[in-house]
This record gives structure tokens, C-alpha cells and sequence, in this order.
């Protein structure tokens, strides 16, 4: 009997070491049940070989009962060990990585692929999603009305209390520390994470006006927050790297939204008016200085032309002193002739009081004589037909005529003024 239970032993183990090299040496994981079926067709082809395969009967007695349940216990434990040695195998998907424990203890990371492990309890693997972004909401939960207040309200800078509410994404970039240095109750660091993010984000608002926050400083605190977020969970080594940081609102509190509604309608009609004023400056002040350069040019210019002039008279006056000196009588009268040139270029109708003809007035057409000793215009004129009622010849004596009556009314009239003098 004792040879019998060595030989099945050996055979046993033989059967099992075999089993497990093929089963190592394959890529892909194993078919549980056809391998489990293969061994127990083997075990029965063995049982009816050692059993009654010789012709032979097991001796009388309890002999054979106790070989039968003998066998029959090894072949149980066979099994099991055999279904043990299989639990260890497993697969890593191609954004998954697998962190095997040997008691507890980091043994290695494996990579993609089918792998194979100690089985429990000697060993055990964690298979973690590395590609997964995962999400967490602060200061809300769903929906920006489902709020959370003692996540979302902050104070500021300037002692202001603003509600703010951001999303967070992140990835497990090393397995390892997010295994080792989380807790144990939390799959997905959400605890961590949230912490983190609420101490950055408090951080940065603290530091930060109101106005900033609720307005143009929106992207910045996001911005700020997120680096100061990794920097926080790098310094833990939690193995988690922050993809985004996302301000979904930003407001202040619902009991002083209306005063808060009233303040910001102020300070836009303060920017409006202050516009307004600006625009009509812009308006304003150039056309002023337009006109004050103006001004400034005209004054300049008259200044420029009353003393050229000034000095022009005062020339001339020297100039005529000079002549004047040297004839007094001839200068008298060029000037006097000069005068009543002037005057009488300024006027179109002179009235001569002609002494000793009986009071009578002698008028003198200046503005036909003007006409009349007016230069002709450039344009050409169109001809005018002749009168054929008149000879050519009259109508010569008549401008020759009028001609010589000018000239004697002028020579008198100068050579009266100069008796009269």
C-alpha cells in the first residue's frame, strides 16, 4: 500500500510539473474548465490501470477500501492545488497597470499582457486604470444649483465672502504611490484630491480681491489653483496629476445678491458716464485747441503785417522827406494828385462847383469813364454786328470826340484846384 501511495505521489507530482510548464509557457490565459476535464479523464485512465486493469482483484479485507479512499483524497488535493495554481493568472488591458504584493509587500509592476502571480494569500496583484480622467466636483454636486456651501464659500482678500464653484480632472500617473500613499477606503483619491483642491483654492481666493474673482481673474485663480494643487499632491507623492481645473461660477452669496446687484449696476453707470464725459472731451478739447492755434496764427499773422506795413510807411515817408528836400513844390502836388487819386477812385460820381459860369454844376461821369477806360475782358466777346443806319466814320468821331471832352474836363478841373490854392 505505501508503495502504491509513493508511486501515485510521484506520478501525481510528474502530472502537475508538466501541467504547470506548458501552462507557463503559453501567452494567452488557459481554458479552466477544458483543463480541468483533461485531469480527470487522465485520473480515471490511471484509477482503472492500478484498480482492475491487470486482471488482477484487490486482496480481501479493508485493503482495497482503504486504497480507494486514499486515492481518492489525493486526487481531491490534486485538484485543488491544481485550481490554486490557476487563480494566479490574470490580464492587464493596455491602459491598466498591475502592482503585485507579496504579503503585503511591492514586489513589481507589471506591464500589459497576460501575467501570472503566486496565488492568494502569497500573493496578490491591484489592477489600476492609469488612462481614466477622472472627475470631482467642489462646491456643488450635478448642477450648479445643488450647492454645497461649506466647499464653496470663501473669503477674499478684501473681507468679502464670494461662492465659488470648479471641477477638477486628474489621472493616476504613478500606480505605486497611489496604491501605498492613499487610503485604503478610497478607489479613487477623491478624498485627497478634494482636500488638495480646497486648500489651493482657498489659498488663491484669499489672496485675491472680489472683484477679481467675479470678474476678469477668473482664468487666473483657475490657473493658480491647478499648479499649487499638483504642487501639494507631488509633495505627498499620491501619484495623481492634475489634467484641468475648471471655475463653473463664481458669485456672492445668495443673501446679498440683491445689494451685490445694486453695486455692480452703480459701477456701470459709473463707467457709462465716465465715458460719456470722456467722449465728449475727446470732442472738446481738440476743436478748442484748433481754435486757440487758429487764433494764435491769425494774431500772429496780423502782428507780422501791421509792423511790415509800419515799417513799409515809415520807409517811404523818409523816402519822401528825402524828396521833398530837395523839391519842396513838386513834391506837394505829386502827393496831392496821389491823394485826390485815391479819393476819387473810391467814388463813382463827383459834383465840380464851377466858379464864374452862373452857379452852374458840371458832373462827371467817373463810373461810364471807368467803364469806358476799363481794360478789355480775356474772354472772348462775340461779335457785334455794325449799325448800317450809321457810317463807320461817325461812329470813330464819336469815340475820338469823347476822348479830348475827358481830357479837358480833367486839365480843368486840376488847373482850377491848383488856382484855388
Amino acid at each position: 500500500m505505501l508503495t502504491y501511495w509513493r508511486t501515485g505521489r510521484a506520478f501525481v507530482a510528474e502530472k502537475m510539473r508538466r501541467m504547470l510548464g506548458a501552462l507557463m509557457a503559453l501567452n494567452d490565459p488557459p481554458d479552466l474548465d477544458e483543463m480541468v476535464r483533461n485531469f480527470q479523464k487522465k485520473l480515471k485512465a490511471w484509477s482503472g490501470i492500478r484498480d482492475g486493469g491487470n486482471g488482477q482483484r484487490p486482496p480481501a479485507g479493508g485493503g482495497a477500501g482503504m486504497f480507494g479512499f486514499g486515492g481518492s483524497i489525493g486526487w481531491l488535493i490534486a485538484l485543488v492545488v491544481a485550481v490554486w495554481l490557476a487563480s494566479g493568472f490574470y490580464i492587464v488591458n493596455a491602459n491598466q497597470r498591475g502592482i503585485v504584493l507579496r504579503f503585503g509587500k511591492f514586489v513589481e509592476e507589471t506591464q500589459p499582457g497576460a501575467r501570472w502571480h503566486l496565488p492568494y494569500p502569497i500573493e496578490t496583484v491591484d489592477v489600476i486604470n492609469v488612462s481614466e480622467v477622472r472627475s470631482l466636483e467642489i462646491g456643488y454636486r450635478g448642477t450648479a444649483q445643488t450647492k454645497v456651501p461649506q466647499e464653496s464659500l470663501m473669503l477674499t482678500d478684501d473681507a468679502n465672502i464670494v461662492d465659488v464653484q470648479f471641477a477638477v480632472q486628474y489621472v493616476l500617473k504613478d500606480p505605486r504611490d497611489y496604491l501605498f500613499n492613499n487610503r485604503f477606503a478610497d478607489p479613487d483619491a477623491k478624498d485627497s484630491v478634494l482636500q488638495a483642491a480646497e486648500t489651493a483654492i482657498r489659498e488663491i481666493v484669499g489672496k485675491s480681491t472680489m472683484n477679481f474673482v467675479l470678474n476678469e481673474g477668473r482664468a487666473q485663480v483657475a490657473a493658480d489653483a491647478q499648479k499649487l494643487m499638483q504642487k501639494i499632491l507631488d509633495r505627498y507623492k499620491t501619484g495623481i496629476s492634475i489634467s484641468k481645473v475648471t471655475m463653473q461660477n463664481a458669485q456672492p452669496p445668495d443673501q446679498v445678491q440683491a445689494a451685490f446687484a445694486d453695486v455692480v449696476k452703480a459701477a456701470q453707470d459709473r463707467d457709462r458716464q465716465k465715458n460719456e464725459g470722456e467722449a465728449y472731451a475727446n470732442d472738446v478739447i481738440p476743436r478748442a485747441r484748433g481754435a486757440a492755434a487758429r487764433l494764435t496764427q491769425e494774431a500772429e499773422g496780423y502782428r507780422q503785417r501791421v509792423i511790415e506795413r509800419a515799417e513799409g510807411d515809415a520807409s517811404r515817408f523818409r523816402q519822401i522827406v528825402v524828396e521833398y528836400n530837395k523839391a519842396p513844390g513838386v513834391t506837394r502836388e505829386r502827393l496831392y494828385l496821389e491823394a485826390i487819386q485815391d479819393i476819387m477812385s473810391n467814388t463813382s460820381k463827383v459834383l465840380v462847383d464851377q466858379k464864374g459860369n452862373g452857379g452852374s454844376l458840371l458832373y462827371l461821369p467817373l463810373d461810364k469813364l471807368f467803364q469806358m477806360t476799363a481794360p478789355a475782358p480775356a474772354a472772348p466777346v462775340a461779335p457785334v454786328p455794325a449799325d448800317t443806319s450809321k457810317p463807320a466814320d461817325s461812329a470813330v468821331s464819336d469815340t475820338t470826340s469823347a476822348t479830348p471832352a475827358i481830357s479837358r474836363s480833367r486839365d480843368e478841373f486840376r488847373s482850377r484846384d491848383r488856382e484855388d490854392r
